[in-house]
């Protein structure tokens, strides 16, 4: 539920951080945001934070899969030494 609402996000952000920044630079015209340097940074950070979130969302979980699967065993050094 994580990943999909990461990726959701993610694609959100990408989307709206694109149009805010075509809007900032006057690529895209008609707006209150058209030409104002605000929205470029705006934009530019929101694509970066979806960029970002992105990434996260498609990440593999090495741990919590270790910990959650009861077939992983964690063998130690310590716990195989013979005394």
């Amino acid at each position: 539920m994580r990943r999909t609402g990461l990726t959701i996000a993610g694609v959100l952000l990408l989307l709206v951080g694109t149009v805010w920044f075509f809007q900032g630079i006057g690529v895209i015209p008609g707006s209150f945001m058209t030409g104002q340097s605000f929205w470029t940074a705006a934009g530019t950070l929101a694509v970066i934070a979806g960029v970002v979130a992105l990434r996260f969302s498609r990440r593999k979980p090495i741990v919590s899969e270790a910990i959650a699967s009861p077939e992983v065993e964690i063998e130690s050094d310590v716990a195989q030494a013979k005394w």
